[in-house]
């Protein structure tokens, strides 16, 4: 039987073994998808190692940078973009030959563009992990500018949370990259002032469970307008399946 999954850490919150699970099902493909909780990408050799019947896997937080070593080739746009979520397995001369693809970048762009209206031109990416670096590609190819706010801001182009309120006069854009407000730990949420938000802002959390996040709640508590990554989450498996060849 072939086998998928997902490998990262912790991995309560994903709804991908349902998903694939159910489609695999629903189409009587003779496949399995399952999690692979690595909590040190160093053990990801031996995983591989007891799975013979591995075909892909996505990569989750924290390990979408971390997985790079380990892959054999890297696509063109997961190169540039400096991250991976997606790896299609083959075997050549009986040895597994890993290559990695990013299609966060897929889901995204097409999860967006049906959420905020033409005109926005600045937003603030929430977080610096894997999933940003292809929030920050997709939004340079749609000419959107972004800066990055982070915990510890040393690059050039990152802010510190203490300084987003100077920002939401002209950025009406806001993404939340970081796992804040994930299940199980539903009341978390990133430190942005949210009793500065409009009706002209517009607030895409990349969670998706649960549904609506505390991010989301009190964006629209002040007016601001909210998206979760559900529809980001089914855009980039449509890619999966492609890669994978299923």
């Amino acid at each position: 039987m072939k086998t998928f999954g997902i490998l990262g850490y912790p991995l309560a919150h994903t709804y991908s073994p349902d998903y694939y699970n159910g489609r695999f099902r629903h189409l009587s493909i003779e496949a399995e998808y399952l999690k692979f909780e690595l909590e040190n990408i160093s053990d990801f050799p031996i995983l591989l190692s007891g799975y013979p019947d591995l075909c892909g896997f996505n990569v989750t937080i924290p390990h979408k940078q971390h997985i790079l070593p380990y892959l054999d080739a890297v696509s063109e746009e997961a190169q540039a973009i400096g991250a991976v979520n997606c790896v299609r397995i083959e075997r050549r001369n009986g040895h597994p030959y890993l290559t990695g693809y990013n299609t966060d970048s897929d889901g995204f762009r097409n999860a967006l563009l049906a959420f905020i209206p033409a005109g926005i031109t600045h937003a603030l990416i929430l977080g610096n992990g894997g999933a940003a670096k292809a929030i920050r590609h997709v939004l340079h190819t749609l000419h959107i500018a972004s800066s990055t706010v982070s915990r510890t801001p040393q690059e050039s182009g990152q802010i510190g949370y203490s300084e987003v309120a100077a920002h939401l006069s002209t950025h009406y854009l806001i993404i939340n990259t970081t796992p804040l407000g994930t299940y199980p730990n539903i009341q978390s949420c990133p430190p942005i002032p949210y009793q500065l938000l409009t009706t002209d802002h517009y607030l895409f959390d990349l969670v998706y469970n649960p549904s609506v996040t505390t991010f989301m709640q009190r964006g629209a508590k002040a007016g601001a307008h909210t998206c979760n990554g559900y529809a980001m989450l089914l855009g980039q498996a449509e890619k999966n399946w492609e890669i994978w060849g299923l």
